[in-house]
């Protein structure tokens, strides 16, 4: 099951987001209509079975499931509300990565229900983004039931996360968000050093790229990519739960990396203060954390490993 939390900023969004003009009741969609709806909408896409199962305390929010697992959380009234613990971590990251309202330029590998490009309109308006997502159905799903402010510059593309990443120009991006699962694994080639020069590329200097990795026991992935991040990113933190760092459970750990200094004090505050506290490592305690491992290139890479069935009754959220 999802763990919840209250959103990381926007508080006032949130406050005027809440009221009603006309005190009218909506529908949970977007397709209008009258009253709200109160039972999942279930359609199959290119990846699956996916439903849009109502949230009880939030009057237009929505949790997007994809066979069962759950991938996104959206509050059509108040897209600041972050309520999936990783996807906190991400925002706290796009809170840092420029002043407070700076519009950016962004671009999203996998877009599940576009829930961070939500949060980034919202928060930065007037940045501009690209949502990379290799299901179409799935978007054409999200575009018709919970669409997108039409005064948001979000342009989305559904095609492979490599693929997509290949068509934009160089030194375009402030921040690239990496959240792509095929059946619950990240695919092999978007966990190689190729694959991250191809990011670096896409990178304005300075720009940040985050990643949302999930593993267990032993961790062999999440130190792996650790690894390659390194050969290419002079600069690198992690964030995730307590339970991750020492291997007790699977779950999500949101990887950070840029080639100038982090703001690692203030993400270290943000993620021990969120309602589910997580920890952030970087500099040496990361390199030794990593253990020695190898970098990952597109000739060795392998997809991120499968979660065991019990993980999503133990909160493990990923996309």
């Amino acid at each position: 099951m999802a763990r919840r939390g209250a959103s990381s900023a926007g508080a006032g969004a949130r406050r005027r987001s809440d009221r009603k003009a006309d005190g009218s009741t909506e529908r949970g969609t977007g397709r209008g209509g009258a009253g709200r709806r109160t039972e999942p909408l279930a359609e199959p896409v290119d990846g699956g079975l996916a439903e849009l199962v109502p949230d009880r305390e939030r009057r237009r929010a929505w949790t997007l499931t994809l066979d069962g697992a759950p991938q996104s959380h959206v509050d059509l009234d108040d897209p600041t509300h972050l309520s999936f613990e990783y996807q906190r971590r991400i925002g706290h990251i796009a809170d840092l990565v420029a002043p407070p309202g700076q519009p950016l330029h962004v671009v999203h590998l996998g877009g599940g229900a576009f829930t961070l490009a939500r949060y980034i309109a919202a928060t930065r308006p007037r940045s501009t983004q690209q949502i990379v997502e290799s299901d179409a159905a799935l978007v054409q799903l999200v575009r018709r039931e919970l669409p997108l402010d039409p005064q948001a510059r979000i342009r989305v593309r559904a095609t492979d996360a490599r693929a997509g990443l290949g068509k934009i120009q160089d030194g375009w991006a402030d921040l690239v968000i990496a959240d792509v699962f095929s059946g619950a694994r990240t695919p092999a080639h978007l966990t190689s050093t190729e694959f991250l020069a191809e990011v670096r590329r896409v990178l304005k200097p300075g720009g940040s790229y985050v990643a949302n990795l999930a593993d267990g026991p032993p961790l062999t992935h999440l130190r792996g990519q650790i690894a390659t991040a390194a050969t290419v990113f002079p600069e690198l933190a992690l964030a995730a739960d307590p339970t991750v760092w020492r291997g007790r459970r699977f779950g999500n750990a949101v990887l950070l990396a840029s080639d100038l200094p982090l703001k690692v004090a203030e993400l270290t505050r943000r993620v021990a203060t969120d309602p589910h506290p997580g920890r952030v490592e970087h500099g040496r305690a990361l390199a030794d954390f990593t253990g020695g491992a190898a970098a990952v290139s597109d000739a060795d890479a392998r997809p991120s490993p499968a979660p065991p069935p019990s993980a999503f009754d133990q909160g493990v959220i990923r996309k």
